[in-house]
This record gives C-alpha cells, structure tokens and sequence, in this order.
C-alpha cells in the first residue's frame, strides 16, 4: 500500500496531477475539498456539523475532516493506497493523519511537493479564475495572501515530514511534471 501526500501551494497543480497518478498506479485521490463539498451536498453528520462552523465564518474544526478522512478511508479498504491532497495543512493535522494510518496498519510514505514559483503561481490562479469564477484567484493580493499563509502555516508540513518529503520541479507541461512525480513514485512503488 502506497500513502503519497501531494503538497504545494494553490495552483501548484495537486489536483490535476493527483488525477494522473490515481490512473497511472490506482491509488485512491482524497481531496479534502471534495470530501466537504460531498458531504456538505448531501447533508451527512459529518457535513451538518461542518456546516454549522462554515455558516457562521469558522473554520471547521481538524476533527471533523479527519473524521471525513477516516470515513473515506475505511469505506475504501481494498485499494493500493492514498493520495491525500489539501490535508494536512498543519503540524497537528499531520500527527492526526499519522494516526489515522497507523491505527489501519500503515504510514505516510511518501510527500511530493510541487515546487512552483510565486510568479507562476499568481499567473496560473488568475487563468484559473477564467474559468473557475473563483474570487480568491482573482485578486493578485488576494493570491499573494495565500502564499504567506501557505508558507508560514502549511510549509511546516513539508519539514515535518522531511525525511519521506522530495521537492519536485513544477513547471513545464503537464506529462513533464508527471513523469517528474513518477520517478519520484517508482522508488516506493517497486
């Protein structure tokens, strides 16, 4: 069973190459953005609850996404293991993951982090906005915010993890960087 985190900034391209790498090796993508969206829609427990932080401006305490995370999890046994993207964002989220796979009898394997430079960063949220309608890739300075959040608060992650973390170049066309990450994958995978 393979645990890959696939990290890096907004618009490093987590999402994109996560839907690669679930083809290529069939691992399970978790994004813990879907996980909301689904059970926000569908009104689960676990999306009411999230529901009552998210509608009054809070932001939704780490235990319930692991609670999400666990529930995906163990309604997917069988595969040959995760990509978790978007989680964790935090050291304390990453002693809860540890712990999660732990209790099912695995680790983190592996972090590859998309390194992406600030300037590409910006310019691929502002295209992305085109399409996506997303106000928060719209603004530079609303983008450049994230960036120093992500480098204060989420960066830790990649040193927390830094004995099982590789950087990996996140520029160029899409097959560049997946043949990047599956090299970087291959190591573990054989």
């Amino acid at each position: 069973m393979i645990n890959l985190i696939l990290f890096g900034p907004p618009g490093s391209g987590k999402g994109t190459q996560a839907d690669t790498l679930v083809e290529r090796y069939g691992l399970l993508h978790i994004s813990t953005g879907d996980l909301f969206r689904y059970n926000l829609k569908n009104n689960t427990p676990l999306g009411a609850e999230a529901k009552t932080y998210i509608d009054k401006g809070e932001l939704v305490p780490d235990s319930i996404t692991i609670n999400m995370l666990r529930q995906k999890v163990e309604e997917n046994p069988d595969v040959k293991g995760y990509i978790f993207d978007g989680f964790p964002r935090t050291i304390a989220q990453s002693e809860a993951l540890d712990q999660l796979l732990e209790s099912h009898g695995g680790a983190v394997d592996l972090l590859l982090m998309l390194d992406v430079p600030d300037a590409e960063i910006t310019q691929r949220l502002m295209k992305r906005a085109e399409t996506s309608g997303r106000k928060d890739d719209q603004d530079p300075e609303i983008i450049k915010n994230r960036l120093v959040v992500y480098k204060e608060e989420t960066y830790p992650v990649f040193e927390y993890y830094l004995a099982k973390a590789v950087k990996v170049w996140g520029v160029g066309t899409l097959a560049a960087v997946q043949s990047r990450l599956s090299l970087e994958l291959d190591r573990i995978a054989e």
